[in-house]
């Protein structure tokens, strides 16, 4: 049974959901499952952007022929080659012979690693800034190089003033029946799996990012399409606003993360009490991980959110304890920058592991070391409390309450 939903008069939604996927991309845990977006531009030409992931191929293309109701496909429109997006490029084309593939010169190398059907006699390469008229509509394309890989464009209807906007302004989960962020409180529900998809999925590449929303700055923009999650046309000064932001590395809340390991409690005891004075002094809206218990996608999130950022560990074979030294190589891998640390070590024998902490964290950009003198042996000592609250003091002075 076909499931399309109506855009506007011309556009109409033709994707779908996988709640059974528990792991997207073999990486991050999805509690809710994940959508896969997939539109149709029906005019004069009729126009396809993307496809879907292979789990989605029978509700896909039964919404593709409902929705053209036998019309003829004249573009399909690769806006990203990720096989979520792309998987059923190769059946689109045997079941439209005739289709033309719009894209960008770096797609069609793509094309031919994936499939095995002709190209080149089936692309038309479109270049930053031509359009594409298919009657009534017109369509600009905006190449977006790394969000998040080199091939994206992404594409401008300037009558309907839409956006589909490739893996930009998406998030991880599945639609539940509402379509539009504005039928769902989308900053309560929402906002935290669209930061934790833009910072896990895009997070490293905030300065391509940065280009981008130069410009999209110039355009009017009412409704963003991306390929997973909601379609924004009531969140975009806000969504736009938390993306230049995260793409710019500059923390959403002034206060303090901590990220902490605990093989058999004295590193998690010393952190709650850390924890515990620094709400005496004011300072709100703290969080708490054990990165243990606690994929890093999640904690990677909070870490672009947060300003001050605790990291306490134990020393594990004279290194950093496993789950805390992925979380660090983590941090590492996504480029987060402008980050304020407080680094905590602990080691029942030979504690060593808050110099190679250091060493990971001053590689990134921005990165401001405020303490690295409290060092554990085994338990925090009543000896060490003033020390404690040497480094409460610090933090506190820091975030300027």
């Amino acid at each position: 049974m076909h499931n399309i939903r109506k855009i506007t008069d011309d556009i109409v939604f033709i994707g779908c959901s996988d709640r059974k996927l528990s792991l997207f991309e073999s990486a991050y845990p999805v509690k809710d499952g994940m959508s896969y977006n997939s539109y149709l531009l029906k005019d004069e030409k009729n126009v396809l952007f993307d496809t879907v992931d292979k789990v989605c191929a029978d509700q896909f293309f039964e919404n593709l022929k409902y929705a053209l109701d036998g019309r003829h496909l004249d573009y399909i429109i690769v806006q990203h080659m990720e096989p979520d997006h792309c998987a059923l490029l190769g059946e689109v084309i045997k079941q439209h012979p005739d289709v033309k593939i719009v894209c960008s010169q770096k797609t069609v190398g793509m094309i031919k690693q994936f499939f095995e059907f002709e190209v080149d006699s089936r692309v038309l390469i479109v270049k930053e800034g031509e359009s594409l008229n298919t009657g009534k509509h017109e369509l600009k394309f905006i190449m977006a190089p790394m969000v998040h890989w080199p091939e994206v464009m992404i594409t401008y209807d300037s009558i309907d003033k839409i956006l589909f906007c490739a893996d930009a302004f998406g998030s991880f989960g599945a639609i539940n029946g509402n379509l539009f962020d504005d039928d769902v409180n989308w900053e309560r529900d929402c906002l935290d799996e669209a930061r934790r998809y833009y910072t896990n999925i895009v997070g490293k590449y905030g300065l391509q990012v940065q280009m981008v929303l130069k410009k999209a700055a110039g355009l009017d923009i009412k409704m963003l399409c991306p390929l997973h999650g909601l379609i924004i046309r009531e969140n975009i000064g806000l969504f736009i606003e938390k993306y230049n932001k995260w793409s710019s590395y500059i923390p959403e809340e002034n206060s303090v993360l901590i990220a902490y390991s605990s093989v058999y409690g004295g590193t998690e005891s010393a952190v709650n009490l850390l924890a515990s004075r620094l709400a005496e002094k004011g300072v709100k809206n703290i969080r708490m991980y054990d990165v243990s218990m606690t994929h890093p996608s999640f904690v990677l999130s909070e870490s672009f959110r947060y300003s001050h950022i605790v990291l306490a560990t134990t020393t594990y074979n004279t290194g950093i304890f496993e789950s805390m030294e992925t979380f660090l190589h983590t941090l590492a891998a996504h480029n987060l920058q402008n980050r304020k640390y407080v680094l905590i070590q602990n080691g029942t024998w030979a504690p060593s592991c808050g110099a190679q902490m250091r060493e990971i964290l001053e590689k990134l950009k921005g990165t401001v070391i405020l303490d690295d003198s409290l060092c554990i042996k085994s338990t925090l000592k009543p000896e060490q409390l003033e020390q404690l609250d040497n480094v409460v003091n610090t933090i506190v002075k820091s975030l300027n309450l």
